[in-house]
């Protein structure tokens, strides 16, 4: 819609994770250098963390295409809300292995096979999972129990671990240590710098085809995508996408940091609820509560009933092992 007016031949601000449209910062080339070294080095395991949006699928699309061009072999988890069972048919599955009715014993002797035949002729394998912060213990168990296939030089299956800091916690637990110990190269993404922000930015309109970037996103402009932003790729993409249709809806050559802030308020950039896991968690405390304050008001009126009762009892005559009625 947009592009002609700006003289742009691709849209750059697309939320899909291109390859052709990687912005390589240093944290960005150290962690696709770590991610790289790791496979062909068969190191085993190796960890990338980020936050949401900080561009962990992107790194992960890249690695794919070089892999691609290496002779590696690679099955690729992107849904990791699996059980052990499903996750072992999954990547059997994707390494184009027979599936059906295999019990799983049988799986893991295929997978077994299939990546001793491949190291025997010196060829790598990878397994990738993406969303990785979302397994089970019981799957990253049956994890680190593939990675029992090794030679006394090398690894014979890498594997990859992508996903939000979360899965930094979990790999912290006590009952996964063992895998932790068996980490070999861990790396990091965080949000983008206001100078990598600009060059972000511009980056993208020029692959698009603009020759002035700058005219289009000034430098203000930058600001106020840094600001509403907090540096995060996916939210820079979306702040940007938008402001050039509403730009353009304005017919105004340049993108304005009014627009922009118009534009994180229309998505709401700027509120932060508590998660549904922190409220359900207060629920319940507030419901502990009530039922406590229950139970003392039922304590408070039986010893009251219990002390009308015994001086009653006086004048009735009770006896000690007597009943009152």
């Amino acid at each position: 819609m947009y592009k002609t007016f700006y003289k742009l031949q691709r849209n750059p601000f697309e939320i899909t994770p291109d390859p052709s449209f990687l912005y390589s910062t240093q944290r960005h080339n150290e962690a696709l250098a770590s991610l790289y070294y790791g496979v062909r080095r068969r190191k085993g395991f190796v960890v990338l963390t980020g936050e949401v949006g900080t561009g962990k699928t992107l790194l992960v699309r890249c690695l794919l295409q070089i892999l691609r061009r290496a002779d590696v072999a690679f099955a690729y988890v992107f849904n990791s809300r699996l059980s052990p069972m499903e996750f072992l048919q999954y990547i059997a599955g994707d390494f184009r292995l027979p599936t059906a009715g295999k019990s799983k014993s049988e799986l893991l002797l295929e997978l077994g096979s299939y990546v001793i035949s491949r190291g025997q002729r010196n060829l790598t394998t990878v397994l990738i999972v993406d969303e990785a912060h979302h397994l089970s213990v019981d799957v990253l168990e049956e994890i680190r129990l593939l990675t029992n296939l090794e030679t006394p030089q090398a690894k014979l299956l890498q594997i990859l671990l992508i996903g939000q800091p979360e899965l930094d916690e979990k790999l912290d637990a006590d009952n996964l240590r063992q895998l932790k110990q068996r980490i070999a190269l861990r790396s990091s993404l965080g949000p983008l710098e206001l100078d990598e922000v600009g060059g972000y930015v511009h980056r993208r309109l020029q692959l698009a085809g603009s020759e002035q970037p700058s005219a289009i996103f000034p430098l203000e402009t930058i600001l106020e995508v840094h600001r509403q932003s907090r540096g995060y790729p996916r939210l820079i993409n979306t702040l940007c996408e938008n402001g050039l249709i509403n730009a353009y809806a304005k017919q105004s050559r340049s993108v304005t940091p009014d627009i922009i802030e118009e534009i994180a308020r229309d998505f709401r950039l700027n509120v932060v609820r508590r998660s549904v896991n922190n409220s359900s968690d207060k629920d319940q405390a507030e419901e502990v509560q009530r039922a406590a304050r229950t139970l003392l008001d039922l304590y408070a009126y039986l010893r009251e009933s219990q002390s009308e009762g015994s001086e009653l009892s006086r004048f009735v005559g009770t006896g000690k092992h007597e009943p009152f009625i």
